[in-house]
């Protein structure tokens, strides 16, 4: 296996779900009440559980953390913020609605992700042990999930006004 390789891909994917939990963070914040607090806390669990997988195939394999891709992945999503505060700075459906397309981009990544390790484990017996068809699952319902609310925001933030 190539090592450099295993190790730049997993750590991508590691800095991705940072920005994705802060991301969730701040959509729990900022709708505090409502359902849409409720998804982000429970898509947040999720996707921390999701992280905790990916750390312990890493740990396995003996891949360090980045802190770079960390730090970048960090430095990202606060751009990301700034920008959606931007474009909406009532805090509104297009800022909600933006914020769900990211993190129904980053769930495709991670589906990606789960798809990948799967195939490279044929070959890999470190990558295997993992329950990748599982993960793979929880990453599609997760993007159907985030789907119906992007959707319902869509409706919202895209609609002519009166």
């Amino acid at each position: 296996m190539a090592e450099k390789h295993i190790a730049t891909y997993l750590n991508d994917h590691l800095a991705g779900s940072t920005a994705a939990l802060e991301l969730l963070e701040h959509l729990e914040a900022s709708h505090a009440g409502t359902e849409v607090a409720r998804f982000a806390a429970e898509l947040r669990a999720e996707v921390a559980a999701d992280r905790g997988e990916l750390e312990r195939l890493m740990e396995r394999l003996e891949v360090s953390e980045s802190r770079t891709r960390k730090a970048t992945a960090w430095l990202a999503e606060k751009g990301s913020e700034l920008k959606l505060r931007w474009d909406d700075l009532t805090g509104g459906a297009l800022r909600l609605l933006e914020a769900l397309d990211a993190l129904s981009i980053g769930i495709e990544g991670k589906r990606l992700l789960w798809r990948a390790l799967s195939a490279a484990a044929e070959d890999a017996p470190a990558l295997q042990g993992v329950d990748y068809e599982g993960l793979t699952r929880r990453a599609e319902e997760q993007r159907g999930r985030v789907e119906t609310v992007r959707l319902d925001a869509a409706r919202k933030a895209l609609r002519p006004e009166p």
